[in-house]
């Protein structure tokens, strides 16, 4: 893995440490080299999972790790909670898929100090570990907008009321939308999330309700009033 020291003037400065943890060897081993490759940061540990996660940064003990949410056998909203908790030095950037404002609230409550999604590029991943490790928070902007319209819905809306079959209160906004005709995509740019969230939503809105289709979700939607 490639490191080394930063030099400004005559004061050189150790390069940031960081673990990369994402259960995707690709997505893995692409960021250890990426990273790698720059002069103030040094990749000193990989996790393919929450456990090797904890491991790694308990056997190098990094400025930083760099944390996708969804990773097998520990996820990274348990792993954030375990890190901070046993390596409060440790800075946690999340860089993950998944940008709805449930995930984004609970990885910031577990501990998490920044939150990317996987289209950050190589200098806004680099400048948001630099950042947490001094202390302060960065997030993607269309996390940031999607946290700003979640609390602005939050003031402007009343008691929720009880929802049937288990639904969440994203979930029935997702089935109303797709009552009134809209498309993945649209649901997608209006909640500020990816359009593999929205997918996953809806996947979970069908085995609730009990629908095989969006015809069947209309209609569910329609006879409980939430069209």
């Amino acid at each position: 893995m490639t490191g080394g020291v930063l030099v400004t003037g005559t004061d050189p400065s150790p390069a940031l440490r960081i673990v990369v943890a994402d259960d995707q060897a690709t997505v893995r081993e692409g960021l250890s080299v990426m990273l790698g490759l720059l002069p103030d940061i040094e990749v000193v540990g990989a996790a393919a999972n929450g456990e090797q996660a904890l491991d790694r940064v308990a056997e190098t003990l990094p400025d930083a790790i760099l944390l996708d949410l969804h990773m097998p056998v520990l996820d990274g909203i348990e792993t954030t909670r375990r890190l901070t908790a046993l390596h409060p030095e440790v800075a946690v950037v999340v860089l993950t898929t998944y940008a709805d404002d449930s995930s984004v609230i609970t990885a910031l409550q577990a501990g998490a100090r920044s939150y990317l999604t996987k289209d950050a590029d190589r200098a806004d991943i680099a400048q948001a570990l630099r950042s947490a490790v001094t202390g302060l928070s960065v997030l993607d902007p269309a996390v940031h907008a999607m946290l700003v319209a979640a609390a602005a819905g939050q003031q402007a809306k009343p008691a929720e009321r009880k929802l049937p079959d288990g639904l969440t209160q994203r979930e029935a906004e997702i089935l109303s939308m797709i009552a009134r005709g809209m498309t993945n995509p649209a649901i997608a740019a209006e909640l500020y999330v990816s359009a593999h969230t929205v997918k996953s939503h809806i996947n979970r809105i069908f085995a609730k309700t009990g629908s095989a289709d969006r015809a069947a979700a209309i209609r569910y939607a329609n006879d409980h009033d939430l069209a």
